[in-house]
């Protein structure tokens, strides 16, 4: 097991666009708060980490079985047309991972997600259903 940092502290502006599902041994996972699109970020919860190249070996493989992880949980969940999987942090530098389910039917498709029109926040039921169904997948206890 890998230990966390405690002055992990999670980016301003990702805490202001997501809500917690929970954490895994390594990293926090976090639902973007955009109903449009299914769409989770793991961000390892260590401080100071750019790029996933700023974790040692087993970090990496860490964070790569967590990512794994959520995306199969996603897939399961969605039954989506692709799973798209990115560490981009060109406007939050902390590393986080997107792990985004896709539809051809969605309003960003083909296109990346980013930029694309408004933000949908989830109604206050489905983001209650989603969150439940994530934590119960990825075994989290109901108040994560």
């Amino acid at each position: 097991m890998l230990p966390v940092d405690a002055a992990f502290a999670l980016d301003p502006r990702l805490a202001a666009d997501t809500l917690v599902v929970g954490d895994l041994e390594f990293s926090r996972v976090l639902l973007m708060d955009d109903a449009r699109f299914p769409w989770l970020i793991l961000v390892p919860r260590r401080a100071g980490l750019r790029d996933v190249i700023d974790l040692a070996r087993d970090g990496q493989h860490q964070l790569q079985d967590e990512i794994d992880r959520c995306a199969r949980v996603l897939h399961a969940l969605e039954r989506p047309d692709k799973l798209n999987i990115a560490a981009l942090g060109n406007v939050v530098a902390q590393l986080h991972v997107h792990v985004v389910a896709r539809f051809v039917h969605d309003t960003a498709w083909p296109r990346p997600v980013w930029g694309i029109g408004e933000r949908v926040p989830y109604s206050v039921a489905a983001l209650d259903a989603r969150i439940a169904a994530l934590r119960t997948a990825l075994h989290f206890a109901a108040a994560a």
